[in-house]
């Protein structure tokens, strides 16, 4: 593998923490107080971007704006509280060694997450990565969620990067079909998803984690590249 690249793009839950489990019993609770009993199976299915779009789509105008932004930062509260007892074992493996690796070939790189702000605050602070990253991107800076790419416009945009020019990493379904409609590659990480869910969408390459993956200088800028075939003076 070798893909050309300016900047590089991370999706945050699923994608560097394998979160997403988390997230769907989290829903499903709240659903169910809700009086929606849908099963994990369903939510994994249907119950991925902005809590304020899910709670619209899925509820209509039951609920006041108030109301929804109060039931999706409650549910967003019981995530953290669950996923902080056990937040190491869930880091995907090698995205740590894989982020400090890209920093200090000198890519520039951005987080863009559909999830909001205390929960992007609280991954990344958790990872020790936010002085590694340009710009994090959360639910409350835009407008309309994935697979919309205007998370990722906004990550490419704060680094002064042509949004075509960046490697995205997604591991979601509508994750990917946001890169695709930006157009750009992306690397799925299967944590939360089987690589026959990606049907539809065009992926550059499928992994099951960060390890052997690395970040090349090249006389045009950069890039992906197998780290493990590649000697470590080139990676640099």
């Amino acid at each position: 593998m070798n893909i050309p690249c300016q900047a590089l793009l991370f999706d945050l839950d699923g994608t560097l923490v394998d979160n997403m489990m988390v997230h769907h019993r989290a829903w499903r609770r709240k659903l169910r107080e809700l009086g929606l009993d849908y099963s994990l199976e369903r939510v994994k299915e249907e119950i991925h971007g902005v809590n304020l779009e899910i709670l619209e789509r899925l509820f209509g105008d039951r609920f006041t704006p108030e109301e929804r932004k109060q039931i999706a930062w409650d549910k967003e509260a019981a995530y953290r509280e669950i996923f902080a007892a056990d937040f190491a074992a869930n880091i995907v493996p090698g995205a740590l060694d894989f982020i400090r690796q890209a920093h200090a070939a000198g890519i520039p790189m951005a987080i863009g997450t559909a999830g909001p702000k205390e929960n992007a605050e609280f991954v990344v602070e958790n990872l020790g990565i936010g002085e590694l990253m340009g710009h994090v991107v959360h639910s409350g800076m835009v407008s309309k969620g994935k697979p919309d790419p205007e998370v990722f416009r906004q990550g490419a945009d704060a680094l002064g990067v042509a949004l075509t020019d960046c490697i995205i990493f997604e591991d979601s379904v509508t994750g990917a079909q946001a890169a695709n409609n930006a157009g750009c590659p992306v690397v799925v990480l299967t944590t939360t998803h089987a690589e026959n869910e990606f049907g539809a969408q065009t992926v550059a390459n499928f992994r099951a984690d960060f390890r052997g993956l690395g970040v090349r200088k090249t006389a045009g800028g950069f890039a992906l590249v197998e780290a493990l075939r590649e000697s470590s003076d080139e990676l640099f």
